[in-house]
C-alpha cells in the first residue's frame, strides 16, 4: 500500500506518473476518479488514453528491429474505444470468436491485420473469417484444418493458415492460464507439425503462413519464451530444408504486469530475446500483447457499503463484486486496493478482507490488506484492473453490467453505460402459454 501522500504534491502509484494524488484526491491523468463517481456513479472502470497510448508505442518502440505486426489480444479489453484507440495507432487483432471479430472490424482494424486462433472455431465462425478476408487462422488440430479447406472451397477463396505448435513449455505461471504443455488442449504436438504443414501446403485454397505458439499468460520471466521461440526456429529450419516456404511467426503474448512487487521484464529485454532468436529467419513476426498493455491503464472504482467485524477479521464491503472483477475468485489473484481520498486525520493503518456483496465466499478481492481506515461511503480504486476485468464480467445475482469510461487528459466519457435493469430483463421472454405481467 502506498504511503499516504503530501498533502499538496502529485504522488504517483507503482510508477504510474497518470495515476497520482493530488491535494490527497486521486486522479487518472487530470480528472479527479470523485467526479466519476459523482457523475457515473459506482462501480465503474475507468481507462487511461495516455497509459495505453504510452505502453503501445513503448512496445513497438521495444521491438523494433523485427518490425513486428502487433496484433492487440481483444480477449483483454474489448471495448470498442479502447480498440479504436489501438486501431488508430495502427494495431492489429489477434481474435478468438466471430464476435472479437466483429469488433476489431467495427473499431477500424483492416481485416488483413487481423489473427483468429482459439482451440473450437465453428463452421460459421470461420466462413464469416473467410469472407472479410482475415489475414490467418492459427490452427488448432487436424479437424479444424480439414473443416477450414472445406469452408474454403465453398467460398471459392484462399485463406492464410498458420499451425499453433504446442511445445510442452511450463509458462511458469497460474495453471489456469498455461496453455503451452502437451496436457492442455491447446495446439498441435510440435512433433505433428511438419506432417500438417505439408498438408497445407498440398492445399490451393490454404496459403501457408508459417507456424504460431502461445505458451501462457502473465509470464515472469523471460525463459519460458526463449525456450518455446528456439524450438519454433528449429521447426522453420527443418521445413524451409523440404523446400516448404515459412513466411511468417505469430509468437503470441503472455508478458506479464506488476499487480503487487513482481519483477516483470521490460518491453526492450522481451524485444531483444524475441530479435536475437527470429532475427535470422527473415519471418514476418507477429506479437500479440494483451493484458501487458491494458491491465495497468485501467481501475475499477468503486464504493464502500459498509465495514464489519466479525471474530478477529474486519471486512470492508464494497459494492463491487467478483461478477464485476472475477479475476481474484477464479484465479486467488491480487489487485491492490487504494483509498481515492486521504484526509489529514488519518490515523495510521489497519487491515482489512475487502469483499463484495455476492453470495459466494470466493466473492474476496483480497484479505488482510493493509489500508487507511475507511467507512461507508468512500471511494475506493482497484488497480491493474484494465485487462481481463470488464471482459470477464457477468450479470451472476442479477446484478446489472457497470459502465466503462475513458480518460483523456481532462476530460472523460462513459464509454459503455450502465445497463439498466429493464434492458436486463428484456433478454427474458416468457413461453407463450404463460401471461407476462410486462404486458400488463
Amino acid at each position: 500500500m502506498s504511503a499516504t501522500p503530501d498533502n499538496h504534491s502529485s504522488h504517483p502509484l507503482s510508477g504510474i506518473d497518470e495515476l497520482h494524488y493530488e491535494n490527497n484526491h486521486l486522479v487518472l491523468e487530470d480528472v479527479s476518479l470523485s467526479r466519476i463517481a459523482d457523475d457515473v456513479g459506482t462501480p465503474t472502470y475507468c481507462y487511461s488514453t495516455a497509459i495505453l497510448r504510452k505502453n503501445f508505442l513503448e512496445f513497438e518502440r521495444a521491438c523494433h528491429k523485427t518490425s513486428p505486426l502487433i496484433c492487440f489480444a481483444v480477449k483483454a479489453n474489448s471495448n470498442l474505444s479502447v480498440l479504436r484507440l489501438l486501431a488508430s495507432m495502427g494495431s492489429g487483432a489477434d481474435v478468438v470468436s466471430e464476435g472479437e471479430l466483429r469488433k476489431a472490424l467495427l473499431a477500424g482494424i483492416p481485416a488483413n491485420r487481423i489473427v483468429f486462433a482459439g482451440v473450437g472455431k465453428k463452421a460459421s465462425e470461420i466462413r464469416h473469417a473467410i469472407e472479410v478476408g482475415i489475414l490467418q487462422f492459427n490452427v488448432e488440430s487436424e479437424a479444424e484444418l480439414e473443416l477450414i479447406s472445406v469452408e474454403a472451397g465453398r467460398l471459392g477463396k484462399s485463406v492464410g493458415v498458420a499451425l499453433r505448435v504446442n511445445p510442452d513449455v511450463d509458462a511458469q505461471t497460474n495453471a489456469k492460464i498455461t496453455t503451452g504443455t502437451k496436457s492442455s488442449k491447446f495446439g498441435i504436438p510440435i512433433s505433428r507439425a511438419a506432417v500438417l504443414y505439408t498438408r497445407v501446403c498440398s492445399d490451393n485454397l490454404l496459403e501457408p503462413r508459417g507456424f504460431s505458439v502461445h505458451i501462457g499468460s502473465q509470464l515472469t520471466t523471460l525463459k519460458p519464451f526463449r525456450h518455446a521461440f528456439t524450438q519454433l526456429v528449429t521447426l522453420v529450419r527443418e521445413i524451409r530444408e523440404e523446400g516448404m516456404a515459412v513466411p511468417s511467426l505469430d509468437l503470441g503474448g503472455g508478458l506479464g504486469v506488476a499487480y503487487d512487487d513482481e519483477a516483470i521484464p521490460a518491453f526492450e529485454d522481451y524485444g531483444e530475446l524475441v530479435h536475437s532468436v527470429t532475427g535470422e529467419l527473415d519471418c514476418q513476426i507477429i506479437l500479440e500483447p494483451g493484458r501487458s498493455l491494458v491491465a495497468q491503464a485501467g481501475i475499477l472504482l468503486s464504493e464502500v457499503i459498509l465495514r464489519k467485524t466479525q471474530e478477529e477479521r474486519s471486512f470492508i464491503v464494497l459494492d463491487a463484486a467478483f461478477n464485476d472483477l472475477l479475476r481474484p475468485g477464479l484465479y486467488d489473484a491480487y489487485h491492490k486496493i487504494i483509498p481515492v481520498s486521504h484526509s489529514d486525520q488519518d490515523t495510521g493503518y489497519h487491515h482489512f478482507d475487502f469483499v463484495g456483496p455476492v453470495c459466494e465466499t470466493s466473492d474476496t478481492f483480497c484479505q488482510n490488506e493493509q489500508s487507511a481506515d475507511l467507512a461507508t461511503g468512500d471511494l475506493v480504486a482497484i488497480l491493474t484492473a484494465g485487462a481481463y476485468g470488464a471482459v470477464m464480467a457477468s450479470t451472476y445475482n442479477t446484478r446489472p453490467l457497470v459502465p466503462e469510461v475513458l480518460v483523456d487528459g481532462d476530460r472523460f466519457a462513459v464509454v459503455r453505460r450502465r445497463e439498466s435493469y429493464e434492458e436486463m430483463f428484456s433478454r427474458d421472454q416468457l413461453p407463450d402459454w404463460m401471461d407476462d405481467p410486462r404486458q400488463a
